[in-house]
């Protein structure tokens, strides 16, 4: 979630019925280098309290200096600051996992938990933790990571039901999530994360594997409205109609103001780009259009693209629906 989750888009992502949100993830080097990218990236507002700010690294004296400074992210960036620090575990990305960072530290286990140990100590706010089963097929350690974290002091930890050699292929493996969350041993909050791209599965987590709580990643990009799709269902027990065009039309444009008011126009353009390209997939000859949302670089045109949008397939429904993220 890389350059998706900023500002802009964890706020309407709260809108919709999200109960938390989480920054994108802020490399601990980074933060101790006092690069001002990095830390811009703690800048949260109130509107989308509650938020954690994420960090990552392998560099345990880094982690812990990183985790300060976003304990008092309101002061070093401004807004509101976090309300918890959450360490990512779990990035299977290569260049992130393959210098040991994210979920590159599953190989490292007694590393890790040290980590986690340390800046538990280091910080006044709630620590979370976000990992995957293991590294690999033959090292899915899960279920004994868990009790280690919980007895060093986290809050609550999510797994993602993979491994890391998975990356994003294949299905997740919710049964070892449940197995932890089984746990007589586990009393912090369990919340599972993996493949959640509806409604439907978002209640068959709660139910079937008895999870505390469920993160949606991928699948919110393009698509926020589905933290509204799934409290709808857990509320009533119906599924809610897919979000009409013109009704994906009015949040594009809510979304991409909000871009152009924290960003300014050069940048809260171009970061927009990645949210346009997925906020009506499914639409039928929209190709040339979709090209023309991600390669302007005047807001009024893509204000005025987007306009055309509405008018355009403003009768229909898209043809794929459950079907977003990266």
């Amino acid at each position: 979630m890389e350059d998706v989750t900023d500002a802009s888009f964890r706020i309407l992502c709260r809108e919709a019925g999200a109960a938390m949100v989480t920054t994108e993830f802020v490399s601990s080097d980074g933060l101790v280098r006092d690069v001002s990218k990095t830390i811009a990236k703690m800048h949260t507002l109130e509107e989308e309290a509650p938020v954690a700010v994420q960090i990552y690294g392998s560099l345990p004296e880094a982690m812990v200096d990183a985790a300060k400074m976003a304990d008092k992210a309101a002061e070093l960036a401004g807004g509101h600051g976090a309300d918890i620090i959450d360490i990512n575990f779990g990035c299977p990305v290569s260049k992130i996992a393959g210098r040991g960072a994210g979920s590159g530290m599953m190989r490292e286990p007694d590393k890790l938990v040290a980590i986690t140990e340390a800046i538990v100590k280091a910080v006044n706010k709630p620590v979370t933790v976000k990992t995957r089963l293991g590294w690999d097929e033959n090292s899915k350690i899960i279920v004994e990571l868990a009790e280690r974290l919980q007895d060093v002091g986290i809050s609550a930890l999510t797994i993602h039901g993979r491994t890391r050699c998975q990356m994003y292929k294949g299905e997740a493996d919710w049964t070892l999530i449940a197995e932890v969350k089984n746990n007589p041993r586990m009393h912090i909050p369990i919340i599972g994360n993996g493949d959640i791209n509806t409604a439907a599965k978002a209640k068959e987590a709660f139910e079937r594997y008895g999870v505390d709580g469920i993160m949606v990643g991928r699948a919110s990009f393009g698509h926020p409205w589905i933290f509204t799709e799934i409290r709808h269902l857990l509320d009533t027990g119906e599924e809610l109609p897919p979000m009409s065009v013109k009704d994906r039309v009015a949040l594009a444009k809510r979304h991409f103001q909000l871009s152009l008011d924290l960003k300014g126009p050069v940048t809260g353009v171009y970061e927009m780009r990645r949210h346009l390209s997925c906020y009506f997939k499914g639409l039928r000859d929209f190709k040339e259009t979709r090209i023309k949302l991600v390669t302007s670089k005047d807001p009024e045109e893509i204000f005025a693209t987007l306009d055309y949008v509405a008018e355009r397939w403003g009768g229909e429904a898209p043809e794929v629906e459950g079907v977003y993220g990266i």
